[in-house]
């Protein structure tokens, strides 16, 4: 059964940091184009970054460059997103997204609140 399931989401201080996981079952993320998603209240789902691990490239939104951080564990088969200097204005649903040769996959999301 394919699935992606994230979780690491919580409340955190401004300037703080989170690791969010995304773990994929039913197929291999190395494959495939990966990419971090985040919708906040009333707001539209947006592209934070995306990357392909095979190919080590990865390119991040100007929202979060220089903050956040992609990784993979191939083994585990999971994909990390490192939040760092965390903001109000990251405050949002995550969710994780694989896409391409015919794939396109969504977890469920994980809730990360900014806030003092």
């Amino acid at each position: 059964q394919v699935k992606l399931e994230e979780s690491g989401g919580g409340l955190v201080q401004p300037g703080g940091s989170l690791r969010l996981s995304c773990v994929a079952s039913g197929f291999t993320l190395d494959y495939y184009r990966i990419g971090w998603f985040r919708q906040a209240p009333g707001k539209e789902r947006e592209g934070i970054l995306c990357s392909t691990l095979s190919l080590g490239d990865t390119y991040y939104a100007d929202s979060v460059r220089g903050r956040f951080t992609i990784s993979a564990d191939n083994a585990l088969n999971t994909v990390y997103l490192q939040m760092n200097s965390l903001k109000p204005e990251d405050t949002a649903v995550y969710y994780c997204h694989v896409w391409g040769s015919g794939a396109d996959y969504w977890g469920q999301g994980t809730q990360v609140t900014v806030s003092s």
